[in-house]
């Protein structure tokens, strides 16, 4: 799952490059600010000499002075420069630097939308492979999971389980008569139905062909089983509709409780497939526990 991303900070020697420029702007500034302030006296203290006839300026005074200001004046343009130079490199670094930045986040968000993907499609494929894919039940393998997981809390809580095992009685004549269509209609259905039964904590899976098996998790005395089951079986033989026929179906059903029946997922599918095929043998559309 991505996770959200945040900026890059710019690295730091990008960073102290620019500061460094600024820096030296800051002290080219002050330098010109000197002189200007230097230049400003000595012109404020040349005008008070003239006017007061204090001092007579020679020729070769004034050279030497105009001199000395030229290379003031000269020093703080050379640092101007070198400062600007700086500068602007140093810009460019930083420009340089957000660019790489703002790619490496386009790669990263391409990356975790990649990521996401690829963990939705693992997702898919492990539900195509725990799941039938004609009804979208869990399948055998997955039903056995689930009841190793429901026998370790059934033995921790003393808790009882119920193992239905349930076979379509006449189903390979629905397809014979009506088509495959119409048999998948059938199992469809059958699937549906099993669903609204079900609780949360409780299982309905695909068995294979007309076969499926449906998990109840502490479902109390054997009683309430047997109640239960009739419920089941009364849900599931009405008449299914397909297209304009009204397709009847019975069922043969077979039981297995824990712990009295078995104690381990094997011996509780062993014992519920076979009391389904003593109904099964008795003509079908009943319970055998």
């Amino acid at each position: 799952m991505p996770s959200d991303s945040k900026p890059i900070p710019p690295p730091p020697v990008a960073l102290a490059a620019l500061e460094l420029a600024l820096e030296q702007s800051q002290q080219v500034k002050a330098k010109v600010e000197a002189c200007v302030e230097d230049l400003s006296s000595s012109n404020d203290a040349t005008k008070t000499a003239i006017a007061e006839g204090t001092q007579l300026l020679s020729a070769h005074a004034v050279l030497v002075e105009s001199e000395a200001v030229e290379g003031r004046v000269q020093e703080v343009a050379d640092d101007l420069h070198d400062a600007t130079e700086a500068l602007s490199q140093g810009i460019d670094d930083q420009k340089l630097t957000a660019a790489a930045l703002s790619q490496a986040e386009q790669e990263l968000a391409q990356t975790q939308a990649a990521l996401a993907a690829s963990q939705a499609a693992e997702r898919q494929a492990r539900q195509r492979a725990l799941h039938d894919s004609a009804t979208g039940l869990p399948n055998r393998e997955l039903f056995d999971d689930r009841l190793e997981q429901a026998i370790a809390l059934a033995a921790r809580h003393h808790w009882t389980l119920a193992v239905m095992f349930l076979d379509l009685d006449g189903f390979k004549a629905v397809n014979d008569t009506h088509g495959h269509a119409a048999g998948d209609a059938v199992l469809k259905e059958v699937a549906a139905r099993l669903l609204k039964q079900s609780r949360e904590e409780d299982t309905a899976c695909r068995n294979g062909g007309d076969e499926f098996l449906f998990l109840l998790l502490n479902p109390g005395d054997a009683g309430n089983i047997e109640r239960l089951a009739g419920l089941v079986m009364n849900q599931l033989e009405q008449p299914i509709t397909f297209g304009a026929l009204q397709l009847g179906i019975k069922l043969s059903m077979g039981i297995a409780i824990y712990p009295q029946h078995g104690t381990t997922g094997e011996q509780l599918v062993g014992r519920a497939d076979g009391a389904m095929y003593r109904a099964k043998a008795k003509g079908g559309g009943i319970v055998v526990c």
